[in-house]
């Protein structure tokens, strides 16, 4: 019995109809959510509720984190779009020219996770900006946390229903 057939007969390929997908999908998502500029929401609730040390502690990792963000777009910013443009393009071009499936998919993730990235960049410019302590601070990472989450709800949407077409494109054909 030849192992590489073994594989692909158990683990199917295509890559809409594949449980690990939607796994991957829904997990990238959740962090996504939960990861605020690369601090937990939970550590947000807390610094709200409780002040004191646990609100110092979320501004320098707020502060921390927003200055790297900031530094990273500076410094490499032009070469990171540069490059994240070509391999979102590539990956239209082989989903949708070349009917790549697997490319498809990863387009799927990465594109709007990249709007999740220009959004942290405008947090991050905002907070530098003078939003970076107490109720300022909270109102400005809730509103990004509600935004990632919109977002999400939409890829999710968009993604599932772009499967479905596929698995049922797939299903019809064959």
């Amino acid at each position: 019995m030849d192992w590489y057939s073994t594989v692909f007969e158990l683990i199917d390929m295509r890559s809409f109809s594949n449980l690990w997908f939607w796994i991957v999908l829904a997990v990238v998502w959740s962090s996504a959510s939960h990861w605020v500029l690369g601090v937990p929401f939970d550590m947000v609730a807390r610094a709200r509720r409780n002040g004191g040390q646990a609100e110092q502690d979320l501004e320098d990792l707020v502060r921390i984190n927003t200055n790297r963000l900031i530094f990273i777009a500076e410094e490499a910013g032009l070469w990171i779009t540069a490059i994240g443009s070509a391999l979102l393009t590539g990956l239209v071009v082989l989903g949708i020219g070349y009917d790549i499936e697997f490319a498809q998919a990863v387009f799927l993730l990465a594109f709007p996770m990249s709007m999740v990235g220009l959004l942290s960049l405008h947090s991050s410019r905002k907070i530098q900006a003078g939003e970076g302590q107490g109720e300022a601070l909270w109102r400005r990472l809730r509103i990004h946390r509600t935004i990632t989450q919109f977002i999400g709800m939409l890829s999710i949407f968009f993604t599932a229903l772009w499967g479905m077409y596929q698995n049922l494109s797939a299903h019809v054909l064959h």
